[in-house]
């Protein structure tokens, strides 16, 4: 046999090799498995645990984490980083509850005052705009004031929104308009009342021909001796 005979012509086998035997093959080397970032984003955020949104970020983070780690078959690691996330992340929001209830306590009476305020500033605004459009409507039609809103909008004398007689929490209404006849002045009266009671606004406010703006501070109006003029 030669050194030409060392293989097998047919199999190409080394001559000699036990049966079944090959070379062997080169090792291919494997990268160790990496630590999942979501994980580590996850105990660091867990880790300001009475920073509430920080809280709801570890949460989030750890079990997305979780689930890349299981589906990665091995290429991930940091299970144990992302539980603790979750578990800090938890304690945080649980921790973050009695927090988040003083401040709403504190806020929300403050938000309903400073809305009621803006409604009734709002409001007085559009009795305003509406005695201005009265006397207007009343120059243009032989002394006559209008009886509705929609008398006023159709001479473009108030807005759209003001003339479906709610805006800014307010429902106004023209009322006790009497035309004028045989010497008897003209009158009317315009009111504005809250939608809802102590929520959208307190007082009432009111007007009529002599384009004095009233409060009422039972918040149901009209212009009864009650209602003091506005300063």
């Amino acid at each position: 046999m030669t050194a030409e005979d060392r293989f097998c012509r047919a199999c190409g086998a080394q001559m000699g090799a036990a049966p079944g035997s090959a070379s062997p093959a080169a090792a291919i080397p494997v990268a160790p498995p990496e630590t999942s970032s979501k994980a580590v984003v996850s105990l660091v955020c867990g880790l300001f645990i009475f920073a509430f949104p920080l809280s709801i970020v570890a949460i989030i983070f750890g079990h997305i984490s979780l689930s890349e780690i299981k589906r990665s078959a091995g290429r991930l690691k940091g299970e144990g980083i992302a539980i603790a996330g979750l578990v800090l992340g938890y304690a945080g929001v649980v921790a973050g509850i009695p927090v988040i209830l003083i401040i709403a306590a504190i806020a929300i009476p403050n938000f309903l005052r400073a809305r009621i305020a803006a409604n009734e500033s709002s409001s007085v605004s559009s009795i305003r705009t509406i005695t201005t459009a009265e006397i207007t409507y009343a120059a243009n039609h032989n002394g006559a004031f209008a009886c509705s809103l929609s008398d006023l909008n159709a001479d473009q004398l108030i807005d759209n929104v003001l003339a479906t007689g709610q805006k800014s929490g307010y429902r106004f209404e023209i009322t006790s308009c009497t035309p004028a006849d045989a010497g008897v002045e003209a009158k009317y009266e315009v009111v504005a009342r809250p939608v809802t009671a102590s929520q959208s606004g307190r007082r009432a406010f009111c007007a009529d021909e002599t384009a004095v703006i009233r409060i009422d501070p039972g918040g149901s109006g009209p212009c009864a001796e009650r209602a003091q003029p506005l300063e």
